[in-house]
């Protein structure tokens, strides 16, 4: 269940619901999205669909780390701040992308777990924080895109200041009804623009839960 066959099965789902950058679909094809998951889940790494990580937190499902994935990538971003580490694949999805990723995770387990998987990648790219998710990390910004995987009522402050010029954060916004937002900064003002529908584990006051 892991086989070339069924990552391409899950890259051509991927492309009928509108993934259309290949260097992306690339990435989600080539990504041992398995090594991601317990054991025993690793037959169901390649559904479109997410997936029980522990901690109460979960591995999105490929749709949307594609998607949002996608959007970033739009504005061709360097250097990336990424907000909810969890299993890490996103992150690894990133790294394969832009020349720097910034992740915060607050869960010091699923951050472990994770750097093991970076390094069993040859990921040399990433760099990780012990933290609550919700300040970001003001002593490694700017960044050119801020990709957040959790929802907050309302979009940080703190995460806006962290964007450079032309920079583009992605973030889903809401309580009971979420919303995927994209935020691009123009100088001193921002344009908000929502993209469609979607359910993340929330970011209460700051602080992944």
């Amino acid at each position: 269940m892991t086989s070339m066959r069924t990552r391409m099965r899950l890259v051509q789902r991927l492309k009928e619901q509108g993934i259309d950058n290949q260097d992306v679909l690339d990435v989600m094809a080539n990504t041992p999205r398995h090594i991601f998951v317990d054991e025993a889940l690793a037959h169901r790494a390649y559904e479109d669909t997410a997936l029980p990580i522990g901690h109460y937190q979960t591995l999105s499902q490929p749709y949307i780390v594609a998607r949002m994935t996608q959007v970033l990538l739009e504005s061709k971003p360097s250097r990336v701040l990424e907000l909810g580490t969890g299993s890490g694949f996103q992150t690894a999805v990133l790294a394969q992308l832009v020349n720097e990723v910034f992740s915060v995770e607050r869960i010091m387990p699923l951050q472990e777990k994770a750097k093991q998987r970076f390094r069993q990648l040859g990921l040399r790219n990433v760099y990780t924080r012990h933290a609550d998710g919700g300040m970001g990390w003001p002593s490694s910004a700017p960044f050119d895109g801020i990709i957040v995987t959790a929802a907050p009522s309302e979009i940080p402050k703190e995460l806006l200041a962290q964007l450079a010029d032309g920079g583009r954060l992605v973030i889903p916004v809401g309580d009971d009804t979420q919303e995927l937002t994209v935020v691009t900064r123009k100088g001193d003002s921002f344009d908000y623009q929502v993209i469609e529908p979607v359910y993340f584990v929330p970011l209460l006051g700051g602080v992944i839960r």
